[in-house]
């Protein structure tokens, strides 16, 4: 569109027409748009244990809960592969699975089975958004049961 088409379009737009003066103040405010979900918050995002906007007030909270997360998660894969038993790789398995370096068979397979249950589309009412969380716990059951380290 041209100059004078989108002055055109956008007269005749107005974003708070039928709000009243208490709700246009509302949507004027500086943090009124950080409650709006992203994909690393968004309600779903519960079940893995990670924080939704939803749970926060500031959104520097939020953000900072993300951050100390991201950094704890590091460490503690960090902390498997010093160990020596684990490979890179299976550590970040381990991770996966929300498994620790004293992990055994039998826990392996409990912890296996019930992520399947409950990321499978079938617990989930046909819904698909848990397919990748779903394929990645399958990857690290893969790998981990093929290790010697687990015994």
């Amino acid at each position: 569109m041209c100059l004078e088409h989108v002055r055109e379009f956008n007269a005749g737009y107005d974003w708070f027409d039928g709000m009243s003066a208490e709700e246009i103040y509302a949507a004027q405010a500086p943090g009124m748009g950080w409650r709006t979900e992203s994909p690393t918050f968004r309600a779903t995002a519960g079940v893995d244990g990670m924080p939704r906007w939803a749970d926060y007030d500031d959104p520097l909270d939020a953000i900072s809960a993300r951050a100390r997360g991201i950094k704890s998660q590091a460490r503690r894969q960090a902390e498997m592969a010093m160990d020596g038993r684990f490979s890179p790789a299976e550590a970040e398995a381990l991770e996966v699975l929300g498994l620790g370096s004293d992990v055994d068979r039998r826990r392996l397979r409990r912890r296996y089975s019930e992520l399947v249950r409950r990321y499978h589309p079938d617990r989930n009412g046909g819904d698909r958004a848990y397919e990748a969380r779903l394929n990645r716990v399958v990857e690290a059951y893969q790998t981990l049961r093929k290790t010697r380290a687990i015994v």
